[in-house]
């Protein structure tokens, strides 16, 4: 039987619908109601989510992989259960989620069984062919929604539920360890600068690639032992290698940037033995370029890394809560999610948007002091 919340839910919401690959436009929806939530779902109330590139690339079918419209993007969506229709979960009204790219998998696939769901063939991502976070009541899969810690701010979770978890699944797949040093392209993004606080955390010297003085000193603060702008340094493969303390370059390199050219240069400049881990995501038909000769003779590697599990998530989010990673964030009204991508497409974003989509935190900043300000709203 459904359980219901005493909040009123409203009979139509707001959503970002996206029609065709043109773009996106906000306007009143159907709300799902309690008594139509299928079984294993629950009716979350979406308070934030953060603005991946991802889901631009979705909208305007710029990968081999294109949705099923009308599209509702975005998946990483921090918000209330309201209802849910599943007599087996352990989640109840009330309980603070969030929702992943990864909407649901089947859990019984060997890939599901290893802690690999996201490569499971019956996965539903968000934005793809699942209802994503950029509404306001989204009705989501109890299988793969994420509690988010006690004390955490539901602002500054949103964006861990995928940047954050991504990085923190590529730093692991990277094998580098404690002293070493890894290469992170786009690092003053809002994938990198989670990659340079996780890297810290894991004792992890980090060597950032990105360009102009506000993401300079952004890096700086998260504790990249260098800084290295694309636009004015002409040989990027020799000022990384002249980063590390022998001159041969960093053990790995995260590649959080979605340009291609972030790739052609990464296997040049780790050193041998080194791994290159496939994080961002440029538009379809882009490719990692490689001299095969000295890739073998250096046994130099090239890895993916497609998001996380659940644990990968849960662990993503624990690191934040206990304060050894802040997000950087930036919290605008939903009206602001145009605005969003125009700034990351010009690369004027420094950290991560997240839109408010009740416009209740209007004056929200980054945190300060360690605390969070809040002006204009609960």
């Amino acid at each position: 039987m459904t359980q219901v919340g005493n909040e009123p839910i409203p009979k139509t919401q707001r959503a970002a619908v996206s029609d065709d690959p043109s773009g996106f436009k906000i306007k009143e929806i159907p709300v799902v109601q309690p008594d139509q939530l299928e079984p294993g779902r629950a009716l979350v109330k979406v308070l934030y989510s953060g603005v991946c590139h991802t889901d631009l690339h979705v909208i305007k079918n710029e990968w081999p992989v294109h949705p099923e419209r009308p599209c509702i993007a975005g998946h990483e969506g921090s918000g209330i259960i309201v209802a849910i229709n599943d007599a087996t979960s352990q989640f109840k009204v009330g309980d603070r989620v969030g929702i992943k790219w990864i909407a649901t998998s089947c859990n019984e696939c060997d890939f599901c069984l290893a802690g690999n769901e996201p490569l499971c063939l019956q996965a539903k991502c968000s934005g793809i062919n699942a209802q994503g976070s950029f509404m306001q009541y989204c009705p989501a899969y109890t299988s793969q929604l994420t509690r988010i810690p006690d004390g955490l701010d539901m602002a500054e979770a949103a964006p861990i539920l995928c940047a954050g978890v991504t990085v923190w699944k590529a730093l692991k797949n990277s094998k580098a360890r404690a002293g070493q040093y890894v290469c992170i392209p786009g690092a003053g993004g809002g994938l990198g600068s989670l990659a340079l606080q996780y890297a810290r955390y894991m004792g992890i010297s980090t060597i950032a690639i990105d360009s102009g003085a506000e993401k300079k000193a952004l890096c700086e603060k998260y504790g990249a032992s260098a800084f290295i702008d694309f636009k004015e340094v002409t040989d990027i493969v020799s000022a990384v290698k002249a980063a590390t303390p022998d001159g041969l370059g960093p053990q790995a390199a995260i590649i959080t940037s979605p340009k291609p050219e972030a790739y052609l240069i990464a296997m040049e400049y780790i050193r041998p033995g080194g791994t290159v881990v496939a994080v961002g995501l440029p538009p379809a038909g882009a490719y990692v370029k490689a001299d095969v000769f000295f890739t073998v003779l250096h046994n130099k590697n090239l890895v993916s890394s497609y998001v996380g599990n659940r644990l990968d998530a849960n662990e993503a989010l624990d690191i934040v809560a206990k304060g050894h990673v802040t997000c950087p964030i930036v919290v605008e009204p939903f009206d602001s999610l145009d605005s969003f991508y125009t700034r990351m497409a010009q690369g004027t974003l420094a950290g991560r948007g997240v839109i408010d989509l009740w416009n209740k935190r209007l004056g929200f900043r980054k945190k300060r002091n360690g605390k969070i300000r809040s002006e204009g709203g609960p």
